[in-house]
């Protein structure tokens, strides 16, 4: 089963690059200049930030549906990022070494499955929730911390 991992559009957020601390505090986000690796994985361009980057954290609302799913969480993406990644059956290393939750969705935005997989297990768990007609498209959260990290969709 073909599948594709996107980043965010970068353009949603580029409107925070380079606030002032303060101003970011007055949006509820904050800026972190990466200090380990791994520790601040990206969701625009799918990695994790090399040391002496610089990050956002900020609240994000990944699930816009309508249901009881509607959901939103923190997450990091790299301040001055241009370009989202778009991986064609490709798990990308800030999934690869964690943990991942993965939550299948329905055309209207209700989860209809879900289960952990460890990174390097990630392309079955896919392939296995795709397999159900009724996948409209899939989210990747980091088990761990809970935050959201990936949308996937049918290629």
């Amino acid at each position: 089963m073909a599948f594709r991992i996107q980043g965010l559009d970068p353009s949603q957020f580029s409107h925070l690059f380079g606030l002032s601390d303060t101003a970011l505090t007055r949006l509820g986000a904050q800026r972190h200049v990466v200090d380990g690796k791994p520790g601040f994985p990206d969701r625009i361009e799918m990695r994790d930030l090399d040391i002496g980057e610089t990050a956002i954290l900020l609240n994000f609302e990944h699930q816009p549906a309508d249901t009881p799913y509607r959901s939103r969480h923190a997450i990091y993406i790299r301040e001055g990022a241009e370009h989202a990644s778009d991986l064609l059956d490709t798990i990308p290393d800030v999934l690869r070494i964690r943990t991942i939750s993965l939550r299948a969705f329905d055309a209207s935005g209700a989860m209809i499955d879900a289960d952990l997989a460890e990174g390097t297990e990630l392309a079955a768990l896919i392939a296995r929730f795709f397999a159900n007609r009724e996948t409209a498209y899939l989210h990747a959260h980091y088990a761990k911390p809970g935050c959201y990290a990936a949308r996937i969709v049918r290629s």
